[in-house]
């Protein structure tokens, strides 16, 4: 009877570990509390490398900035920042393609969204949520919504963002053809350096369980 149970409590302390329900460190709890130092602060942003948009095409911007707000916040996901503005583009720096230079209008805000948290990198992953962007690339005339995934690190105040296929989605493309059409699926990728507005101060989001 004994060897029994002692089989029976080895099947399935192997099979909890087979489908990953074996204990785990504490780390692996969801944060619910995101501490963002400063809070709230309005902070700034710029490219670090190109952006590119595909949308079947590449839609590449050598120059980017954004601005908002950034707060703490308690829940999962946590709404860490706002950005007010997402520009694309600047004057003698136009965002190019094979179709011709691309002009983005973005409609704000948009959040950063923060899901998880490694205390040990420090880094926090989530995503850009509530994109939409209004997209012209020589005749052809689209827009973009959803969302992007994305991950911010403490130690360099890089905003990296890199969506993957099925997160954005086109809706009204005009002038397009077969090239960008509503079952297109566009990525969304780039780097951006995040200081604290007005000044060299690189923001920290931290996340824990209360």
């Amino acid at each position: 009877m004994k060897k029994n149970t002692r089989r029976s409590a080895i099947v399935v302390c192997a099979a909890a570990s087979a489908l990953g329900l074996a204990a785990g460190p504490s780390s692996a709890v969801p944060s619910t509390v995101w501490t963002v130092t400063p809070s709230p602060a309005s902070f700034q942003a710029a490219n670090v490398g190109n952006i590119v948009l595909t949308a079947t095409i590449p839609m590449t911007c050598t120059a980017s900035n954004a601005t908002g707000v950034m707060n703490s916040a308690t829940g999962n996901p946590g709404d860490v920042a706002d950005i007010n503005t997402m520009n694309f583009g600047a004057s003698g720096s136009p965002c190019t393609s094979v179709l011709g230079n691309v002009t983005t209008t973005s409609v704000t805000p948009w959040d950063v969204v923060a899901q998880d948290y490694n205390a040990s990198t420090g880094v926090t992953t989530g995503y850009v949520g509530n994109v939409k962007a209004n997209v012209t690339a020589g005749a052809c005339k689209f827009t973009v919504t959803g969302k992007a995934s994305a991950t911010y690190t403490n130690s360099t105040g890089v905003l990296a963002v890199n969506s993957v296929s099925g997160e954005l989605a086109v809706t009204n493309p005009v002038n397009c053809g077969a090239i960008v059409t509503p079952t297109t699926k566009p990525t969304f990728k780039g780097n951006y350096a995040v200081k604290q507005a007005g000044s060299s101060v690189i923001p920290t989001i931290v996340g824990s369980n209360p």
